[in-house]
């Protein structure tokens, strides 16, 4: 296999880039103590990839599905419906730099694959094809599997690919989420020989998978509608009793009162009864789409008060590009720690609520305990109160104004202008919680390359505000190709871009 295609011209960064994986890659496969260690995510996955016995030297993935079977799991999954989005937004890059775009399912199964005919074909000799599986225990670290079993965007390049064959080719992919329980549904990759290899691939892909998700996100609230105009009499049965219309899946729909549960009821293996934290304990009756909570009251356990309008609460978060954490309940500030704004951030990016260990792994990684959260999470109590931040599981029980979930929001809707107006700076730059980092750095990438491929010079100059923007180059030199001549910031920018030459 030649890692060249007709058309492909090498940069000298790529060549040598690939010659220190190459280096390193040798050095460490050989026992060897090299001086430049692979970047965690890489690490991390050749261990699993070897611990699932993969072969460097021979691993090829299997070919599991056959054209008719490929064709049945295609028209039944739920990225179908985004493909076209996803070939919009990918193809003309595809076609241009010369890699191609790859969808694969939840178990790293290749169903999709679309590019130049010159690409498609150097790639089937190496089983890059419909049918095969590219799960990392089966073919070891490649974008495909590790972003599926890191749940996390990621770009393998080169002899960062745990086996040989693959060194010569470079891909990134990113997972795609279901909109209704949060899962791993499948994942978007583009893949291409060496030379195809650009340091904002990634942020492209990101940018892709945003915009599949928000469409999937519509989908589902058409559906939703659906199932409440079929359901609201149950609602009215209630009578002033408190209850919920679940979706299959347990997501809340509607609740009577509003806010007295929180937005995921999990449905028991067995029976009808679900525990409700501080409410008491619930009781399931099926719906042919769904189902019906009702209050089971036990013990005297009393319901939330809520008004009839739902939470009256109003909890404002401003955490981007600010040097200390700001943020005010119901208009009154509230002074935060770094940690209780980490807290917060993370509860906000998950409406449906975290238990003790998965908020600890998100503020402290592998090494976090549950019992330091449940301390941190009790002092976050204290200062912002009891009803706003609800255990079992941990969660927000007010209305979420924040600045970096409506840029996130923005950018998912294709309003880059909004989300460069909103993008202030960097997500609690201090913080070095993992899924506070994790958010920070996606969304910045994301946003840089939505304004990068789509932006007008407004929403360049929005970003070039921000202190990563003032210094980034790329994005400096599209401002000034965009601004008329006559634009008093003209001579702003490209004294700034002299400056940095």
């Amino acid at each position: 296999m030649t890692d060249r295609l007709p058309g492909h011209q090498w940069s000298p960064d790529a060549r040598r880039r690939a010659r220190q994986l190459e280096n390193v890659y040798e050095t460490v496969m050989s026992g060897g103590a090299s001086p430049v260690a692979p970047r965690p995510v890489v690490s991390e996955s050749w261990r699993r990839s070897l611990a699932a016995l993969v072969d460097p030297t021979r691993t090829r993935p299997p070919h599991i599905f056959e054209h008719r079977e490929v064709d049945r799991l295609r028209a039944a999954h739920p990225l179908a419906s985004v493909l076209p989005l996803l070939r919009d937004t990918l193809g003309g890059a595809a076609d241009e730099a010369g890699f191609m775009i790859i969808l694969t399912d939840a178990q790293g199964h290749i169903l999709w694959r679309d590019g130049r005919r010159d690409v498609l074909r150097a790639a089937e000799p190496v089983g890059l094809v419909e049918g095969t599986r590219w799960a990392e225990e089966s073919v070891g670290t490649n974008a495909m599997g590790t972003a599926i079993a890191a749940d996390r965007p990621v770009q393998i390049h080169s002899a960062e690919h745990l086996v040989r064959l693959y060194h010569p080719w470079t891909c990134a992919a990113c997972p795609v989420h279901d909109a209704d329980t949060g899962a791993v549904i499948g994942c978007v990759d583009i893949t291409g020989p060496l030379a195809t290899f650009h340091p904002t691939t990634l942020a492209l892909v990101v940018a892709a998978v945003k915009l599949a998700e928000a469409q999937l996100s519509r989908e589902l609230a058409i559906r939703d509608e659906r199932i409440l105009e079929r359901n609201r009499a149950h609602i009215a049965g209630l009578h002033g009793e408190p209850g919920a219309l679940l979706s299959a899946t347990g997501r809340v729909l509607v609740a009577s009162p509003r806010g007295w549960v929180g937005s995921r009821v999990p449905l028991p293996r067995s029976g009808d009864r679900v525990p409700l934290g501080d409410a008491g304990e619930g009781r399931l009756e099926p719906l042919p789409d769904g189902w019906l909570l009702r209050l089971h009251r036990t013990g005297g356990a009393a319901v939330p008060r809520q008004s009839a309008d739902g939470p009256d609460r109003l909890l404002t978060l401003r955490f981007l590009g600010q040097d200390r954490p700001h943020a005010t309940l119901n208009g009154e500030p509230v002074r935060l720690t770094l940690r209780h704004a980490e807290i917060l951030t993370v509860l906000a990016m998950h409406p449906d609520g975290l238990t003790a260990d998965e908020l600890a792994t998100a503020l402290h990684g592998d090494t976090g305990k549950s019992v330091t959260v449940r301390a941190e999470v009790h002092r976050l109590r204290t200062v912002v109160g009891a009803d706003v931040v609800r255990t079992m599981p941990y969660r927000l029980l007010a209305d979420i104004d924040a600045d970096f979930l409506q840029a996130r929001a923005a950018i998912t809707a294709g309003r880059v202008r909004d989300a460069a107006r909103l993008y202030r700076g960097p997500l609690l730059a201090r913080s070095e919680a993992p899924a506070v980092r994790e958010e920070r750095e996606l969304l910045a990438a994301t946003l840089r390359a939505a304004v990068l491929l789509g932006g007008d010079a407004d929403t360049l100059w929005s970003l070039a505000q921000t202190a990563d923007g003032a210094v980034d180059t790329q994005l400096t030199e599209r401002l000034l190709h965009v601004l008329p001549p006559r634009d008093p910031r003209t001579a702003v920018v490209s004294a700034r871009l002299a400056t940095a030459e």
